[in-house]
């Protein structure tokens, strides 16, 4: 059984993983600082999985602290290694993830999320770790490109957040570059995750205020807040509204576990994917679905254009379909039901 270290398993993508991962027979070690999340997502997790894996005890271990703190990380390598259980690879979530806040706040997030990425990967060089799938993001593209992306698109993010991801990418590129024979690294660039596991019963738990589509939708729905506020209505689109491409989230969990599995079995190299499902929906189509799928109704309120907008993204993602053993099966109507019990419940 392989051993896989999960960095901010407890947050939204990253506790989806971890279901993925241990249904897959996967010895999961997770961290986190629960600076943006909370371990409520991996209890319940160990609840939902307990009754039907009576291993779990031994394949599902949490920690908590910061990856800035290399005696920390080390601490856990040497523990794992000393148990005969060393960590095979390395799926790397944690990090601060808000655009605007990063904005506000730019020191933090270089501290956090560059200067987290490099001390994780100085312990696993010191620890013969060579693999890892690294949790980037569809923000390291140029936003005044508007259409169809894909890999080989201009990487030109415009926020502190997508440098940040886009500086680790080259970090993991360098790495590559000065041991050619020993690296397996995937790096996902996914576009707009929604929805929650069918159980309901874990999903996006921010301490932070909430700047995500799909959650805002959930709490106007829920009477939280009085209204949705769009940003332009005015765009050259189908209604007016931007087109993004929405991907359930367990589908992106799954993205994850194929692409731990591709690199597992592939020459050392770095590869990079799209993860989206190729399809473009406005938000007013996400709105009317939401509202069919969960009979609620969405006030909403129409404002200016956000800086940095533009009328469509979609992901190309033929390059995932056709190396990875994996593509997307869920619906937008399924991630509207799934992040609606999800909301119910919490």
């Amino acid at each position: 059984m392989k051993t896989i270290l999960v960095t901010g398993g407890a947050g939204f993508i990253g506790s989806h993983t971890c279901i993925s991962l241990l249904e897959n027979n996967y010895r999961l070690v997770v961290i986190d600082s629960y600076a943006n999340s909370s371990q409520l997502n991996l209890d319940v997790i160990r609840e939902l999985l307990d009754n039907e894996y009576s291993d779990l005890s031994d394949r599902f271990f949490i920690f908590n602290g910061d990856i800035r703190d290399e005696k920390f990380l080390q601490d856990i390598f040497e523990k794992f290694k000393r148990m005969e259980k060393s960590i095979y690879a390395v799926i790397h979530f944690a990090g601060l993830k808000a655009v605007n806040e990063s904005i506000s706040k730019p020191l933090e997030y270089w501290s956090v999320n560059v200067g987290g990425a490099l001390s994780l990967l100085k312990i696993m060089n010191q620890y013969n770790c060579f693999q890892i799938v690294f949790s980037s993001s569809a923000t390291v593209y140029d936003n005044f490109f508007e259409g169809i992306l894909d890999e080989k698109a201009t990487l030109n993010p415009k926020n502190p957040y997508g440098r940040n991801k886009l500086t680790i990418e080259n970090i993991l590129n360098d790495l590559y570059t000065s041991q050619p024979d020993l690296w397996k690294i995937a790096i996902l660039r996914y576009f707009n995750p929604i929805g929650s596991h069918p159980s309901g019963k874990i999903g996006e738990l921010p301490k932070k205020d909430i700047s995500n589509l799909f959650p805002l939708i959930s709490q106007v729905a829920s009477g939280k807040r009085d209204k949705l506020q769009i940003y332009g209505n005015d765009w050259p689109t189908i209604d007016g509204t931007g087109i993004r491409d929405f991907i359930h989230v367990m589908d992106l969990a799954d993205a994850h576990l194929a692409s731990l599995k591709y690199i597992s079995n592939s020459r050392s190299d770095v590869y990079t994917f799209n993860i989206g499902t190729g399809k473009g929906t406005t938000v007013l189509e996400l709105i009317r679905i939401f509202e069919k799928v969960n009979k609620c109704f969405i006030p909403i309120e129409f404002i200016k254009r956000r800086k940095g907008d533009v009328a469509c993204s979609i992901a190309n993602v033929d390059f995932a379909l056709k190396e990875l053993d994996w593509f997307p099966t869920r619906t937008i109507e399924d991630a509207c039901r799934d992040g609606w019990k999800w909301q119910m419940n919490n």
